[in-house]
């Protein structure tokens, strides 16, 4: 197969792989791979396609739609895989190839640009909540997915090595959250890890599907706070903005039973991590826009 990757990937990957990566030469590669394993018929690559993989639409032996999925291997595709399989298609796409370990994964096809983001706020808001409440299981016996501590352990010496004088008051605020939601640990559950709006596609089985984990096991809260700060550029346009998020964080915290004041704590990290990452890989305005949010929790 020959084709152009996507630009939005090509870019995203340059941010998270300065020292190189070879996979995408390879992809044209893996993807034909993919295909003839599945005995699938290419349409198209998604274009723009997201950030982290590549997207490719297809049809199985029987005419079915589908999608196939590749993504690198720091991605932690088969932890992906290991939490779709574990969902079994409630709150999630349904993964169609369980018995595969290639890397890539086949995914029951949405309507990739339908997303709840197209929806008015409130209601993008609890069609996303109501979607991420459903993928709040127990992980299964034995897992091996990462923990919400391992993960922000490893994110938080990246901010201490990266934030300057300027960020360094937000930065403490944010690693002091960290170290008190840790020691008061909530009951664990398999979370999607990287949840927004633009995560839930339009399904045909069911009305609204999330994509896209990232899996990672812990504080329920972790997995609201990303959707805490969904449209910031909104509401850092806002005069009221920061005043409409503590709004957001009283009103997710009650509507999914989950603690406010966790949710307020893993809101600040995650904002302050994202933000200082931004800063880190050349993004200053998507920086400033984080980390002024941050600034009001």
């Amino acid at each position: 197969m020959s084709f152009e990757p996507p630009r939005r990937l090509v870019t995203a990957l340059g941010e998270t792989a300065q020292d190189g990566d070879d996979w995408l030469a390879k992809l044209p590669e893996a993807v034909e791979q993919a295909v003839a394993l599945r005995e699938l018929t290419i349409e198209r690559v998604h274009v723009p396609g997201g950030r982290s993989g590549l997207v490719v639409m297809v049809r199985q032996a029987d005419g079915t739609p589908a999608v196939l999925k590749l993504v690198p291997p720091r991605s932690r595709p088969e932890s992906e895989r290991a939490a779709l399989a574990h969902w079994g298609g409630l709150g999630a796409a349904r993964l169609l190839d369980p018995e595969c370990s290639d890397g890539a994964l086949l995914l029951e096809r949405l309507h990739r640009d339908v997303s709840v983001r197209s929806l008015p706020e409130a209601k993008a808001l609890l069609e996303a909540a109501g979607t991420l409440r459903r993928l709040w299981v127990e992980p299964p016996a034995g897992h091996r997915f990462e923990t919400v501590a391992e993960r922000t352990g490893r994110q938080a010496e990246a901010m201490r090595a990266s934030s300057g004088t300027e960020v360094a008051p937000l930065v403490d605020a944010a690693l002091a959250a960290r170290q008190e939601l840790l020691a008061a640990q909530a009951e664990p559950r398999l979370l999607h890890g990287t949840f927004r709006q633009s995560k839930v596609l339009a399904g045909d089985r069911v009305p609204w599907l999330a994509v896209g984990p990232d899996p990672v096991v812990g504080d329920a809260a972790f997995d609201l706070a990303r959707l805490v700060r969904d449209r910031v550029e909104d509401l850092i346009a806002s005069p009221s903005g920061a005043s409409i998020t503590r709004r957001r964080v009283k009103k997710l915290a009650e509507s999914l039973e989950v603690d406010q004041e966790r949710l307020r704590g893993w809101t600040l990290f995650r904002a302050v991590e994202s933000g200082v990452r931004a800063l880190r890989v050349g993004r200053p305005q998507d920086a400033e826009l984080l980390l002024e949010f941050a600034g009001w929790l």
